[in-house]
């Protein structure tokens, strides 16, 4: 409870990087640019910032472990999108996915012993070709994601969904033996032959069983976190209908049944 972690741009001269070129995204609903951030530290009234990362390319999305020692995050640093992990002072860099594809949103578990992450692979030469024109151009499109799970070094890795939906957000209950995160696996188009935009939280075990929905809603509800007694649910939804494209954030009380 003394830093806060995260990525940012401001090492960069000038303005904001610029979005992708648009005669390349424009084919795509939804793109991801992958700016070049690097991963800074600082106390938690803003004092004593540090940058821990010196990259060119993409390092984000970190998050560090409940003993304060280690960071885990996602980079592009060796042209792919892949979990590392490294000390809190950004030392002992480790790399702990290589498959070629999409890996992000890494979190540890209460525990530190384990790291959950979403993941999509292509399997097609298309897929393939695809992925390599996203990585040279520093952007992703939407994909199909799943639920991963591995050991903090990097083994054991093992996949808890696989329903061809978008299903990502992933952090952990309390306890340490399941998942919490976010999917649209419930909003299949037929008419578009597609998944929509309608994500809602859902609980799975570490083995892939007892998936349980846990908010029932028209529009967006994802990015869920516990609190560390598991007392209280946050996480972000665009449910106000004064302002429905709004994202805001939302607490609830944790019950046994679901959120109250």
């Amino acid at each position: 409870n003394t830093s806060i972690v995260f990525a940012s741009t401001s090492h960069l001269a000038g303005p904001c990087p610029p979005p992708p070129d648009a005669r390349v995204t424009r084919q795509y609903r939804y793109t991801w640019p992958l700016y070049p951030h690097d991963i800074y530290i600082a106390n938690v009234d803003g004092s004593g910032l540090r940058r821990l990362t010196t990259n060119p390319k993409y390092d984000a999305e970190p998050i560090i472990s409940a003993d304060g020692k280690s960071i885990v995050f996602g980079s592009k640093r060796e042209g792919d999108l892949d979990i590392y992990k490294m000390n809190a002072d950004g030392s002992n860099l480790q790399r702990l996915t290589e498959r070629v594809g999409y890996d992000g949103g890494p979190w540890f578990a209460p525990d530190g012993g384990k790291i959950v992450w979403r993941a999509w692979y292509p399997e097609t030469e298309a897929e393939l070709a695809t992925w390599r024109e996203w990585m040279q151009h520093d952007y992703i499109a939407a994909v199909p994601l799943d639920i991963w799970v591995m050991d903090a070094d990097g083994s054991n890795k093992r996949r808890l969904t696989q329903n061809g939906a978008t299903n990502w957000a992933p952090s952990w209950h309390p306890g340490g033996e399941r998942i919490i995160f976010s999917s649209n696996m419930d909003d299949w188009r037929a008419e578009r032959n597609t998944y929509g935009h309608n994500f809602e939280l859902y609980l799975i075990r570490l083995d892939g069983t007892g998936l349980t929905r846990l908010t029932f809603n028209t529009v967006f509800d994802s990015f869920p976190m516990f609190s560390h007694d598991g007392t209280k649910l946050v996480f972000t939804s665009n449910r106000d209908p004064d302002k429905p494209r709004a994202t805001d954030i939302y607490i609830a009380d944790w019950v046994a049944e679901g959120v109250k």
